[in-house]
């Protein structure tokens, strides 16, 4: 699993390393999907990709101060999530950016680095 040094300074939660096996924040591996925003991550069983609706972000309603952006990583390749759900989220006032889980991973280190209220929902790449 490539390592993704950042600094987790400040208690913000980053992403670590990812491969096809999962995502590693901290010392532990999650091998199926994650769910992380600066203050924690979360294992998170998405549905097949063209069935992601607002139900399978509920986690994200009770972070206080509120996520501003999402990002969704979509696996090893980019997909558009359902228009349905970008839709949603945007009228709670929560941007959504699709991109493949590895770029989503990265840049979701970048932003959190920046102070960024911003949250990443990643499939594992193998998805």
């Amino acid at each position: 699993m490539p390592i993704m040094e950042r600094n987790e300074g400040e208690g913000l939660v980053s992403i670590r390393g990812f491969s096809g096996h999962g995502f590693r924040v901290g010392d532990t591996v999650h091998a199926a999907g994650l769910l992380i925003w600066p203050e924690a991550a979360s294992p998170w069983s998405p549905p097949p990709f063209d069935a992601l609706g607002l139900e399978d972000f509920t986690a994200l309603g009770a972070i206080q101060p509120e996520i501003e952006l999402l990002l969704i990583g979509s696996g090893a390749t980019l997909r558009r999530p359902p228009r349905p759900l970008i839709e949603a989220l945007n009228a709670r006032g929560i941007g959504v950016e699709p991109m493949d889980s590895r770029a989503a991973a990265r840049t979701y280190n970048l932003l959190v680095g920046e102070a960024r209220r911003v949250a990443a929902a990643l499939y594992p790449l193998n998805a």
